[in-house]
């Protein structure tokens, strides 16, 4: 049986998601059940919803030991079931919960930067480890590309140091559409890329994003597709590259159409009231 996690903010989309989830893998799964030892054209899928699990045992406590309580419940009931898999969304706002449960796999709905009550958001750890981080409501969209991965057993790719790979050195204040269109050029190269942040903030009167932010703004826009295709380092803010004879890397520079050379950093912190 594998356990799935859906974790996220109250109000990001978990319970929507979850349902669209389970109907996929019902809907695509030709798969062997291991529980009752025979072949089926669909895989036996269970849901746990947090609010019905809260609502069976009139649990209402939101404190922490609370919020404990409720997830190792939820990981009980789970580990209960003889079905194929068992989907479960709740919030899971602190690492120690999502370890209670022992999910197989883990979904982060990211979807909004605030829900709905402030206790949760002041309480809630961003996941360092999960298996896929779904950004945008588009329950149907993102149900089929996680529910392939899960029925074929694909797991994200690793971040390789020792294979070739694409670097990308810049300043990303902030991180923009034109970046991405050049990071999607590189990563056909080689299959994975170093993305390297000039340590810069407030330099030259400018730059005013802390290498945190930064990151965070990569992280989100390139971890549903290509989370473990590629890594991030900080480095001083280098402003020359130089290099000997017969190095054994090449350097080369990418054009894209007009509308995308014509992004401008510069234009989007001027929209945001920045320098």
């Amino acid at each position: 049986m594998n356990k799935i996690l859906v974790m996220g903010l109250p109000g990001s989309g978990k319970t929507y998601f979850a349902d669209k989830l389970k109907a996929y893998i019902e809907s695509n799964s030709e798969y062997f059940s291991p529980a009752f030892e025979l072949s089926t054209s669909r895989a036996e899928v269970k849901r746990l919803n947090a609010d019905e699990v809260r609502t069976k045992y009139n649990d209402w406590d939101f404190s922490h030991e609370g919020r404990v309580r409720q997830s190792i419940r939820m990981r009980e009931l789970a580990d209960s079931f003889l079905n194929d898999f068992v989907i479960a969304d709740f919030v899971a706002p602190l690492p120690e919960m999502r370890h209670n449960f022992k999910a197989d796999w883990t979904v982060w709905i990211d979807t909004i930067e605030q829900g709905r009550f402030e206790d949760t958001n002041k309480m809630f750890v961003p996941p360092d480890v999960y298996d896929f981080r779904v950004t945008e409501q588009n329950a149907e969209k993102w149900a089929e590309f996680v529910g392939l991965h899960i029925l074929e057993n694909r797991r994200r790719p690793m971040f390789n140091w020792q294979k070739e790979t694409v670097q990308m050195l810049g300043r990303w204040q902030p991180w923009h559409e034109g970046h991405r269109a050049l990071f999607e050029r590189a990563i056909v190269k080689t299959g994975q890329v170093i993305i390297q942040i000039r340590d810069c903030q407030g330099w030259n009167g400018s730059n005013p994003f802390a290498i945190e932010q930064v990151k965070n703004y990569i992280r989100r826009d390139l971890d549903p597709l290509y989370q473990g295709q590629y890594d991030i380092q900080v480095v001083p803010n280098i402003v020359n590259i130089t290099y000997g004879r017969d190095v054994g890397y090449k350097i080369e520079q990418e054009t894209f159409d007009e509308a995308t050379h014509s992004i401008s950093a510069t234009k989007i912190r001027q929209s945001m009231g920045l320098k």
